[in-house]
């Protein structure tokens, strides 16, 4: 029997309503396939939202996230509003959208798939074989802590300031993948100088003792920043605080070649958001050229998180069958390139059971035989 779902689709800027309306196709095949019922109400955020309203998080735009079960976000940042000093910038729209929806909770998978390893700067023997999560905390940190500037306008400063319950909502979560994985968890901080980071290691310590059957490391930063590189292989999942979390997931994402294949899921309690890792792209805007990848494994994430296993595995799979037939976008292999459309039109039959006459795709013909 299916099952009836809210979903928020807020597409955003840039390549947004491209990578979205490909998710979004998948989302149907999957809602068509089970005999699901999503309800999709779409919204505003970032410049697109500033542009109509002055707000990159307008009220509207909120009341549908919060009414929904799962939001599924494009990509946020035009630039019109890339200057750092401007007091209204699109990023806040996400800010105040994780905060509003106690999202605190950033997951981030990376995978090296076989056939995409040469995309990578890092040498093949390296990364092959590289699959691992990482946790990085949302909603805490020097990101929201005290900052400002003297006077004199000769000092400035950041506050790195964590309580025991942010951190321990993040450690269980990470551990509870952990125990569906290798069973192995490292904390990344920076115990040497930080305080913070040594509350981080007591109050990671105590979830661990719920945890027996995980084995828990710890590494500093920087020579994980540097492991990410030498031997990708050895992380299973990892966790760490606002700010490192933000730094090592963009390094991590080289392993897989291109931002464009990696998805991410922010969760909270009760709320959630998926959404893929790259930037909005301006520059390949309404080109139909930019890759719908993470778009889409986006949604597989909201149905693993929705309990909707098989749904997802059906995305995955249908992922997987592409890059086995080098089914891929320009940012992949200009040799074989196909548009976003076309890479969601693929997709989107792969899930429906339908064979696609891969020939007339590439001419313009979405016929399926």
């Amino acid at each position: 029997m299916g099952v009836s779902k809210k979903i928020a689709v807020l597409a955003g800027d840039g390549i947004g309503p491209e990578v979205m309306a490909q998710g979004i196709k998948a989302l149907k095949a999957i809602e068509d396939k089970y005999g699901h019922n999503f309800q999709l109400t779409e919204a505003i955020i970032g410049g697109c939202a500033i542009d109509k309203t002055g707000n990159p998080l307008p009220q509207e735009t909120l009341e549908v996230a919060l009414d929904a079960d799962a939001v599924l976000l494009g990509a946020i940042g035009t630039p019109k509003y890339a200057d750092p000093t401007m007091k209204v910038r699109p990023e806040q729209g996400l800010l105040g959208l994780r905060k509003a929806l106690g999202l605190y909770a950033n997951i981030r998978p990376v995978k090296a798939y076989d056939k995409l390893v040469g995309l990578s700067p890092i040498k093949n023997e390296r990364i092959q074989g590289a699959d691992f999560v990482i946790f990085r905390e949302l909603t805490g940190g020097i990101y929201f802590g005290e900052n400002g500037r003297n006077d004199e306008n000769t000092m400035a400063y950041d506050t790195m300031t964590y309580h025991d319950y942010e951190i321990e909502r993040i450690a269980h979560a990470a551990f509870k993948v952990a125990m569906t994985r290798r069973k192995e968890l490292c904390l990344i901080d920076k115990a040497n100088v930080l305080e913070s980071s040594r509350f981080w290691r007591e109050t990671v310590d105590k979830v661990a003792k719920e945890y027996p059957e995980v084995e828990l490391t710890y590494l500093y930063v920087d020579n994980a920043a540097m492991q990410l590189i030498l031997n990708p292989k050895r992380f299973d999942v990892m966790v760490t605080a606002n700010l490192f979390g933000d730094i090592i997931s963009d390094e991590a994402s080289v392993i897989g070649g291109s931002l464009g294949l990696l998805p991410s899921a922010s969760i909270g309690d009760s709320r959630c958001l998926f959404e893929p890792v790259h930037g909005s792209y301006p520059e390949g805007a309404g080109k139909d050229i930019a890759n719908p990848t993470a778009m889409i494994l986006s949604v597989a994430m909201m149905f693993d998180h929705l309990e909707l296993h098989q749904e997802a595995r059906d995305i995955y799979d249908a992922i997987g069958t592409c890059m086995e037939k080098s089914i891929m976008t320009p940012d992949l292999n200009p040799e074989v390139s196909y548009s976003c459309s076309q890479f969601g039109d693929i997709v989107e039959s792969i899930i429906s059971g339908d064979e696609i006459n891969i020939k007339s795709v590439q001419e313009g013909s979405h016929s399926i035989i």
